[in-house]
């Protein structure tokens, strides 16, 4: 993300915008896909780490303090934190396809431990999704910008350590990647 939130931070907007997505939800089918998506957003997140993200969330004026008549205080998503969470929807993110090539390939490469399997083939289904090409096992290749959503999704899934992003001007299979992608 270009304002540099980490990873806690942005779970928190995902969760207040989930909140406000609850108390307009009507069908009690679209009430449980939000909260699973909520839970699956929040993970485990240490106090301290949460209650450091959320200070700083506040002083970016991202979320603000509500009061209550009964004495207890409510955080609410402001405008423009409404406008970085809504930013990408993880479910229906797409890669913008330029009228002309920049002639550079966009390469995600990642290896992400066997303890965190499910996150692995979650990165490798979204990438095949945004039509990555996968060259090997763990190293998809695109010829398109895309980094804004690629750290969406790293940050997004907490795998930003195990993943790298590349951008670079050939690949030795560049012929047969250009056929893919119909760029010849």
């Amino acid at each position: 993300m270009s304002r540099g939130f980490g990873n806690i931070q942005q779970k928190i907007l995902i969760l207040l915008l989930g909140g406000a997505s609850l108390a307009v939800t009507r069908s009690p089918k679209g009430y449980f896909r939000v909260l699973k998506s909520v839970r699956r957003v929040l993970g485990e997140a240490q106090k301290q780490s949460l209650e450091y993200a959320i200070r700083s969330l506040y002083r970016s004026r991202l979320i603000a303090e509500k009061k209550n008549s009964d004495g207890t205080t409510t955080l609410v998503i402001t405008a423009e934190g409404k406008k970085i969470a809504l930013r990408f929807n993880i479910d229906t993110m797409s890669i913008k396809i330029p009228k002309q090539w920049d002639k550079k390939w966009r390469i995600v490469i990642f290896d992400i431990p066997e303890k965190l399997k499910k996150s692995r083939e979650i990165l490798r289904f979204q990438l095949k999704r945004l039509n990555f090409y996968e060259l090997q096992k763990s190293v998809f290749v695109l010829p398109y910008s895309c980094k804004d959503e690629i750290e969406y999704i790293i940050e997004f899934y907490g795998i930003r350590r195990f993943v790298r992003f590349i951008v670079a001007e050939s690949i030795d299979n560049e012929l047969h990647l250009k056929k893919h992608f119909n760029l010849l």
